[in-house]
């Protein structure tokens, strides 16, 4: 596979970046040698991290189609990534045509691809911002330009908390967005679960340890703590294959679990 081609000024190809690694796991392109290396170093620990990737994007759709279905009009993707197809905005626009979203990364790289991708897309644009500072993402005016904290909004994060320790405030993460929130206001959250293989585990941590893949791994009490405040939606927090999957049944026997769940503010 090719390098990564025409790198913009200000992307740094000797640090990997989460992105750009879920990004190829994924099947996509924007990633360099280095991350597709600390890519590889996963999928040698776990063989099904590829399929587990997929499977939470496709949760991804399952639950914004939910979300969209109860009427909400307004979204916040916190760690969403380099564009994939398709994007939170066009699920939703399948039941809101007038959807609007922010899309919010640290990464420079998600920043550019994703202004040159949804530049023309009113309603849609995307911040450079890391999720572990609430206050600054909230405090943004353009973020208040698309998003009105007085009706109800969705706040997804997607397989992003397993990248911040508890040290980090992952959980007040959640509690400050909940604060903002209005009556009817939804998170959709997934996370890599301690319950997964054991064996499975222990490589993926020596595999990504000082990478940026590296991932706190919590017990699903630890993540049904981050809805918190919130009401779970059927079927409640379980891993993403078995969220409403589709007729043809859920994968099973994944060694690497990722649960995820949607949770309604009263």
């Amino acid at each position: 596979m090719p390098e990564l081609e025409r790198v913009p000024d200000g992307i740094d190809t000797s640090v990997p970046s989460s992105a750009r690694v879920y990004d190829y796991l994924l099947g996509g392109t924007d990633n360099s040698a280095l991350d597709r290396m600390v890519a590889e170093k996963l999928l040698s620990a776990a063989p099904d991290a590829r399929t587990v990737a997929r499977a939470t994007r496709t949760f991804l759709a399952r639950a914004v189609r939910h979300v969209a279905s109860q009427g909400i009009r307004q979204y916040v993707d916190l760690g969403a990534g380099l564009p994939t197809s398709p994007s939170v905005h066009e699920i939703a626009r399948e039941s809101v045509p007038d959807a609007r979203v922010v899309y919010v990364d640290y990464d420079p790289l998600v920043k550019i691809r994703n202004d040159a991708t949804f530049a023309a897309t009113e309603g849609v644009i995307t911040l450079r911002r890391d999720v572990r500072d609430p206050e600054a993402i909230l405090g943004d005016p353009d973020l208040r330009a698309v998003v009105d904290f007085g009706e109800p909004v969705a706040v997804l994060l997607l397989g992003v908390l397993h990248f911040v320790s508890d040290d980090e405030g992952a959980h007040d993460i959640v509690a400050a967005w909940r604060a903002r929130m209005a009556p009817g206001s939804h998170v959709i959250i997934s996370n890599l679960t301690a319950d997964s293989d054991p064996e499975a585990l222990a490589r993926l941590a020596a595999a990504t340890a000082g990478s940026p893949a590296e991932s706190t791994y919590r017990s699903h009490d630890e993540l049904v703590r981050f809805f918190d405040g919130f009401t779970l939606v059927a079927p409640g927090l379980v891993p993403v294959q078995e969220w409403r999957p589709s007729p043809e049944g859920p994968a099973v026997g994944a060694k690497v679990v990722v649960e995820g769940g949607v949770g309604v503010l009263a």
